[in-house]
């Protein structure tokens, strides 16, 4: 199967904090990747800035130099990247003093779709935007990107959409979570809503429980810093686990345009029931044979923030009444896996009483990483003679098998930053939506912060605390092992 490449208009795209990590990583490697596949136009313009002093050339030669530890040599023909070098730019930026704006200002063509990608501190974000406005340089139609954290509570978020707001309307704002461009998340809606097999299953009467499971195997060791202020349900179960709680548990949108989706992903988070202490599980890994210990990684032996999580959840509305959601996520376990296991029930009457002995049930598997495709377990008889013998058989459905490994092959920035071009917003999280996330994670933060409770230890390479194993236990529940 061929992927169609639908090209993007024309657009000026600046990249503040060009020289990091997460530009050098993801957003300019992605960004070749686009102008190969035919998407960017000849005419695109990619501007750098940052802090340090260089020229364009300098410049070139750092973005040459990324993308040839980042990308495949046979994904990177000479030529074609010697053509993207030069539709680069730079230019020197203080995000917050008057250095560099009014030369940004003159590279900029004045009819064409300005983009502003700030990879750069949440600190920045207020100072650069004001930049933008008063130095007259975001337009009416200009587009201006901003990565997580998006703030640390809802507090600081309602602070830092005000901040956005001020400078930008709502419809120019796009708050990228990478996790809402990976092709399976964006399948899993097709799934629900473009076929009609699953959409009349999927509520309280047929589904059992969900388990949404984002497992690391590396700890947090060289960003200790950052994630002790953080921990585990400020960076991954507030923005990541949620969205994809929120695409699983909505309601089918009016129509598919980004504020009919985006409202009904907004329902859900209002819908979440308080989630009470005993249905929590916070974890550290412990040290290991071949690891520092999470205190040893943050540097801090007093420290309380969680490298582990899990924890039940419901949905108060009627398509999910009494249907518990389980999230779980946590570093140092035993694989890195990211999935999403929609578990029926079985069926209301059993034909085969001694013939469904261990059988597991039905099971809708959305895998996420590191192998991104879709499985649905199903039981059939087992082939043979000999009578009604039953036995479970995955029918399994992995993307780079079915549709060609070229449609698996691009990075979720690259997706998410070509839908900003576009002025598609549906992939991108609201104000209020953000809003919502902390207004529901924040009790549970404060509840345990009061309580004083310490983590508690788990060996790395495992699947976490034995507690949140009889977090599903109590509910006659079994996870799903890491990694299976």
């Amino acid at each position: 199967m061929v992927a169609r490449v639908i090209p993007v208009e024309p657009f000026d795209l600046v990249i503040f904090g060009a020289t990091g990590d997460l530009a050098r990583r993801k957003i300019l490697p992605g960004l070749f990747h686009r102008f190969r596949a035919g998407q960017m136009p000849s005419d695109a313009k990619i501007i750098g800035s940052a802090r340090s002093e260089m020229e364009s050339a300098e410049f070139r030669t750092l973005v040459g130099a990324a993308i040839a530890e980042f990308v495949a040599p046979d994904l990177r023909p000479q030529d074609q990247l010697d053509a993207f070098l030069q539709r680069l730019d730079y230019v020197h930026i203080d995000a917050t003093g008057d250095t560099g704006w009014d030369a940004l200002q003159k590279i900029l063509r004045p009819d064409t779709i300005r983009t502003f990608y700030l990879s750069v501190s949440p600190a920045l974000f207020g100072a650069i935007a004001e930049r933008l406005s008063t130095h007259a340089i975001a337009t009416p139609q200009s587009r201006i990107v901003v990565e997580k954290p998006f703030g640390h509570d809802l507090e600081s978020a309602r602070a830092l959409n005000r901040d956005l707001l001020r400078h930008f309307d709502e419809a120019q704002i796009y708050r990228i979570d990478h996790y809402l461009g990976k092709e399976t998340v964006q399948n899993l809606m097709a799934l629900r809503f473009a076929n009609s097999l699953f959409e009349p299953l999927w509520n309280a009467t047929h589904i059992d429980h969900v388990q949404i499971t984002v497992a690391e195997s590396l700890g947090v060791a060289g960003r200790g810093g950052y994630y002790d202020q953080s921990g585990a349900m400020r960076d991954m179960v507030q923005n990541h686990l949620m969205q994809l709680l929120c695409l699983i548990a909505m309601e089918p949108p009016s129509k598919f345009t980004p504020n009919s989706v985006r409202d009904e992903k907004v329902k859900v988070i209002e819908a979440l029931d308080p989630v009470p202490l005993r249905d929590i599980v916070r974890g550290q890994y412990r040290t290991g044979r071949d690891n520092q210990s999470y205190f040893d990684d943050v540097e801090n032996p007093d420290s309380r923030t969680e490298s582990f999580i899990a924890m039940k959840l419901t949905v108060g509305n009627w398509r999910w009444a009494n249907t518990p959601f389980y999230l779980r996520t946590g570093k140092h376990l035993r694989d890195r896996v990211s999935e999403i296991a929609v578990i029926f029930k079985d069926p209301p009457h059993n034909i085969f009483p001694n013939k469904m002995e261990g059988r597991k049930g039905n099971a809708l598997i959305i895998r996420l990483q590191p192998d991104e495709g879709i499985t649905l377990r199903t039981t059939i008889k087992e082939p043979g003679p000999g009578g009604m013998r039953l036995t479970e058989v995955a029918m399994d459905m992995s993307f780079a098998d079915a549709l060609g490994k070229d449609l698996t092959s691009q990075d979720a920035y690259e997706r998410l930053v070509m839908d900003v071009i576009r002025g598609d917003q549906t992939l991108f999280m609201r104000g209020d939506e953000v809003e919502a996330a902390w207004a529901w994670a924040d009790p549970m933060i404060a509840a345990w912060e009061e309580a004083g409770q310490r983590p508690m230890l788990y060996d790395p390479g495992s699947s976490g605390p034995e507690e949140a194993l009889m977090l599903m236990h109590q509910g006659g529940r079994r996870w799903r092992p890491i990694g299976d």
